[in-house]
């Protein structure tokens, strides 16, 4: 491939790219985290996070925490990277507002989705952990006290969410931006008008 061509074609996608390099990133901190609570189980972590898991209650936070984390951070940001390629097709779709707006997806979604299932989780954890009892490393307490740890989590939680909220709208800002710049350079083209006659 052609220095020039590489460019152009690095230009075209480079949304695509760096929303992708953020899922790889995100995959690797789940398996790092993954491989640290496996670890963690036979060795450090007491009480163990699959007896927290599998008491329910507060420890269902930490379960939809995780499964958030991959299925938001993982999987939602490669596929905002599959949008990004799709858009990035045509020359026309970018510019100041739907870089800004892009650069606010990558940034507010990322930010966001990491800090509130990263406080989920570890809500979820110390709440669940503290209802077992002293002999497996908990505190023996009943729900409303576990509650209480939680509740300090509940607004930073929800303000985690509001700015991976604020990103994902930036983010479908810069798509109908994007896609409404192609298709007027399309229209202007004249692709569709041998369709017509």
């Amino acid at each position: 491939m052609s220095k020039a061509k590489r460019e152009d074609f690095e230009g075209r996608n480079a949304w695509a790219g760096r929303f992708m390099t953020a899922a790889i990133i995100q995959g690797a901190a789940i398996v790092g985290l993954t491989i640290f609570l496996v670890i963690g189980q036979v060795s450090v972590i007491k009480p163990e996070v699959s007896r927290v898991i599998a008491a329910g209650g507060a420890g269902t936070w930490f379960t939809f925490g995780y499964i958030t984390y991959i299925l938001v951070g993982v999987i939602g940001v490669a596929i905002s990277s599959l949008f990004y390629h799709y858009l990035g097709k045509g020359r026309h779709g970018s510019g100041r507002a739907a870089n800004a707006s892009a650069w606010a997806h990558l940034i507010l979604m990322n930010a966001g989705v990491t800090a509130a299932t990263s406080m989920m989780m570890l809500a979820g954890y110390q709440g669940g952990a503290a209802m077992f009892p002293l002999t497996v490393g908990g505190q023996g307490f009943d729900a409303g006290q576990a509650h209480e740890i939680m509740s300090s989590y509940v607004e930073p939680i929800a303000v985690s969410i509001l700015v991976l909220v604020a990103g994902v709208i930036a983010g479908g800002i810069g798509f109908l931006i994007g896609y409404r710049r192609q298709s007027r350079f399309v229209q202007s083209s004249g692709v569709g008008d041998t369709e017509a006659a």
